[in-house]
């Protein structure tokens, strides 16, 4: 009961840090993000580039894609111009993974105490709003560092290590990775957790690698809920993500024993956490690379199959005159 009240704190930590930082960033960039990211979205590339760098900075690609469809929903950015944001979101994501497989946790403290002091001693904005940016992150690595303390005695628990055997299977592996995300709604937290198993030996390669195909399809159910009551154009945005994590997971599900001896071998004996977070980042990257040469045909079939209505309206009316 133990260490399932201290996961679940850690969890808790790590979900709070997450949405808070995200909040404190947009408010903090403003009116003048939404600007500059219209600006650098005038092509795939710097749309993908801008879509990557924004979400290393948030730390949440749902974060991204979410205000992205919004954005699209308002009409402020164009249905295309998302569409290389929401790639470069994927590829983002995985920074973190390469941060979590740090062993930083312990440091945790010292940014919360730092950004607390600045916080509440200091009355202004420009410095209490970055202060609380500080503060969060700390809050986040020290949600993963308690949940790392917390499953250290798992490893001699040969009930819990034969369930994570289990997960060698990519199919249930992704099927469990889908629904622990689906549940706390953060494919970073997943991917996180897997990590932080695999610093205690706790899961395999494999394992960990089915878990994170499973988190990046569960991952599009928070961005689809954000397209309810939106436009063409934003739900053509979010059917694109869905689309593009989708087709990349069922490649990685068909050729998986093949990507984790690939792991293997450009990892070259980095620890078992390193290697889950190379696999994360290489797939993600992987998947973009391979999707690129493709976008126009895609948006061209989307943008058949979700017509505007209003053209559409327009020759039913001019059929009728």
């Amino acid at each position: 009961m133990e260490i399932i009240l201290m996961v679940l704190g850690g969890l808790g930590l790590f979900l709070f840090a997450i949405n808070n930082l995200s909040d404190t960033l947009k408010d903090l960039l403003g009116d003048k993000a939404k600007k500059w990211l219209s600006y650098c979205t005038r092509n795939l590339f710097t749309a993908i580039l801008t879509g990557t760098i924004i979400t290393v900075v948030l730390d949440s690609s749902s974060a991204v894609i979410i205000m992205t469809i919004v954005l699209v929903n308002a009409k402020a950015l164009t249905f295309r111009q998302s569409l290389g944001i929401i790639m470069g979101a994927n590829i983002g994501t995985t920074f973190s993974s390469q941060i979590i497989a740090l062993d930083i946790g312990q440091f945790s403290p010292i940014p919360i105490f730092i950004g607390l002091l600045l916080s509440i001693f200091v009355k202004n904005e420009k410095v209490t709003k970055p202060a609380k940016v500080l503060m969060y992150f700390g809050i986040l690595f020290f949600g993963l560092y308690t949940m790392e303390r917390a499953v250290e005695p798992l490893r001699d628990q040969p009930q819990f290590v034969n369930w994570m055997l289990q997960l060698e299977n990519p199919v249930k592996g992704a099927g469990i990775g889908a629904f622990v995300t689906l549940i706390i709604q953060s494919s970073s937290a997943t991917v996180g957790m897997v990590i932080t198993l695999a610093k205690k030996a706790l899961v395999t390669l494999p394992a960990g690698i089915a878990v994170m195909l499973g988190a990046e399809l569960g991952t599009c159910s928070d961005t689809l809920l954000a397209t309810i009551r939106s436009n063409r154009q934003a739900v053509k945005s979010g059917i694109f993500h869905l689309f593009f994590n989708f087709i990349s997971i069922c490649i990685g599900l068909l050729i998986f024993p093949f990507y984790v001896q690939f792991i293997k071998i450009i990892s070259s004996g980095a620890p078992m956490e390193q290697q889950i977070a190379n696999a994360h980042m290489i797939f993600n990257i992987g998947g973009v690379l391979l999707f690129f040469p493709f976008v126009p045909l895609i948006e061209k079939l989307l943008n058949k199959w979700l017509p505007e209505k209003d053209k559409k309206d327009n020759k039913v009316i001019q059929m009728a005159v």
